[in-house]
């Protein structure tokens, strides 16, 4: 890897795009004076990749054919946004160069245009290496009441899963060499924005606020939002799995403590036990065992058949 960063000759810019051609015109002119503010970027090339989400049925669409900038990709059906964006990036990987910026972020306004400045800075540094990857940071969201506590929950549980504390989405900036190198690691098959966490890459972070919806309204529901969260853990689904089983492990340890001593109640009579009490012990052991192998394998066979499906994709 080279001591100081090369300077890019093109900036690729990836969005998926669901039904939110108004968002993203608006967001290609910000885009576009974010990138020009920059003064080593003002000789790049600007490339702007919309990912149709709609597997092609969004007529708006078209209304970017007049943008020789634009090029559109469409999904075979509706993957989602993260997996929307590891798609586009593996189809046009061979038209990347090493050293070209590749930034992707929401179509919708919600990753500001105003940081990207800040956002391609640690990769514009001196001592910077194509291995590094730069990930926004969220700091404040604008959110209701319930989805700011449902957020909340869903930190607490992968941190306590995982070790990590999650505050990243799909705004992100790295090489062309990681898109070339990286992205085909099977954990893009599952979730881009924690997958580039899970993976011993030079991760730098930049905080960054949510802005708000340029125009329409956001179709993510509750639902969807949970589908995302479970797919956000598969790429640590080995840290998850050792966690669970220290953790039940303990558990049984435990469990086996507090069965000797209702033995001994039993056999010295030294103190009451009730004589629900050694079944009591025996049945939540063997259902904590039970629920941990169900989730393992649960877990492992939906982690399998979502990476399969993106994998189909590589070939279409």
């Amino acid at each position: 890897m080279s001591s100081s960063a090369p300077a890019p000759k093109t900036a690729w810019i990836f969005c998926p795009v669901f039904l939110d051609v108004e968002s993203f015109l608006i967001l290609r002119e910000r885009l576009l004076a974010a990138v020009r503010s920059v003064e080593r970027l003002r000789g790049a090339a600007v490339r702007f990749v919309a990912i149709d989400d709609t597997g092609g049925t969004d007529g708006e669409l078209e209304r970017l054919s007049a943008f020789t900038d634009v090029t559109v990709l469409s999904t075979p059906f509706n993957l989602g946004h993260q997996r929307a964006i590891v798609f586009g990036l593996r189809k046009l990987s061979r038209q990347l160069a090493d050293d070209d910026l590749v930034v992707t972020l929401d179509a919708d306004g919600e990753d500001r245009p105003e940081d990207l400045p800040r956002m391609l800075a640690p990769l514009l540094s001196d001592g910077a290496n194509l291995k590094r990857v730069v990930l926004a940071r969220r700091t404040k969201r604008k959110e209701s009441p319930v989805f700011k506590l449902m957020y909340l929950g869903f930190k607490l549980l992968f941190h306590t899963l995982t070790g990590i504390v999650i505050r990243t989405g799909n705004f992100a900036a790295h090489r062309g060499w990681l898109t070339r190198n990286v992205l085909f690691h099977p954990h893009f098959d599952l979730c881009y924005s924690s997958s580039l966490i899970s993976l011993s890459l030079d991760v730098a972070y930049v905080p960054c606020e949510r802005g708000k919806r340029y125009a329409g309204q956001s179709r993510m529901n509750y639902m969807k939002l949970m589908i995302h969260g479970i797919r956000m853990l598969m790429p640590f689904l080995d840290r998850i799995s050792v966690r669970a089983l220290i953790g039940f492990s303990a558990t049984f340890a435990l469990g086996l403590l507090a069965a000797a001593t209702v033995l001994a109640g039993k056999l010295t009579h030294c103190f009451p036990v009730p004589h629900w009490a050694p079944l009591a012990v025996i049945i939540t052991l063997a259902l904590s065992f039970i629920a941990l192998g169900n989730f393992v394998v649960l877990f492992a066979i939906f982690s399998q058949t979502q990476g399969l499906s993106l994998h189909d994709l590589d070939r279409v």
